[in-house]
């Protein structure tokens, strides 16, 4: 017979280090079913990011305009967790368009959260990063999260929630029209979306237009962030001017 290998004793006095410690702090006391709540510090990093926060804090429908990495949907859904920890709203409801980006995927298997999946896993990786991937599935389950595409929309009024509709550039005119009017009673919605990447074809999008006509409406913001609002990696900035 060959020789045992050796049973390995683990060290109890290695201190692991987490990685953000900065900035990402307990709050105080456990969450539901004793879960920890774990929210992370967001702060502006430019100024038109410093006017979104601000619209969203005093407006009830804002327009968050600009390219990809400006924080448009992160800092909407950094806000509407923000609300429901606070007790000023009730849930979150989080819709976008199931278009795919220039590609075909087919028949997806699986029910209808499975099919959905692959569109709303933004979503799923925003929240998971402001409260923690078990307790986004609790609150989901609980009905406290709704995440649904947008033909859901129709017909609701929303009231005693945050919304926020993203990819909004992939909605025609119409569609965009019937989210805004979903809006009810001590509601805040935030409309997402880069006009530039459209995956509908020219002249489909209606996002662009509506951000137009709502520009002189009361009550309503519409933030157009630029290229120097971008806080991913420094090349994405240089590409999209190229590009």
């Amino acid at each position: 017979m060959g020789k045992r290998s050796p049973r390995k004793v683990w060290r109890t006095d290695v201190r692991i280090h987490p990685l953000m410690t900065d900035t990402n702090e307990p709050i105080a006391g456990p969450g539901k079913a004793g879960m920890p709540r774990y929210v992370r510090n967001v702060k502006a990093k430019s100024a038109n990011q410093a006017a979104l926060l601000d619209a969203i804090e005093h407006d009830n429908v804002v327009l968050a305009l600009g390219p990809a990495g400006t924080g448009k949907t992160y800092l909407a859904i950094a806000k509407a967790v923000e609300a429901l920890e606070s007790g000023k709203v009730e849930r979150i409801v989080l819709t976008r368009p199931a278009v795919e980006a220039g590609e075909t995927l087919g028949f997806l298997p699986g029910d209808l959260q499975a099919k959905l999946a692959p569109y709303l896993r933004p979503f799923y990786d925003a929240l998971g990063e402001r409260l923690g991937n078990k307790r986004v599935k609790q609150m989901i389950a609980d009905g406290v999260i709704e995440i649904a595409p947008v033909a859901y929309m129709r017909g609701r009024t929303i009231n005693n929630s945050f919304i926020v509709i993203d990819e909004a550039q992939n909605c025609t005119f119409g569609q965009i029209k019937m989210l805004l009017t979903r809006l009810g009673w001590q509601s805040t919605m935030v409309v997402a979306g880069d006009p530039d990447q459209t995956d509908l074809l020219p002249g489909l999008s209606g996002l662009s237009e509506v951000a137009g006509r709502l520009d002189a409406v009361g009550r309503i913001s519409v933030i157009r962030l630029t290229d120097s609002d971008i806080v991913r990696h420094p090349l994405v900035a240089s590409m999209l001017a190229v590009l």
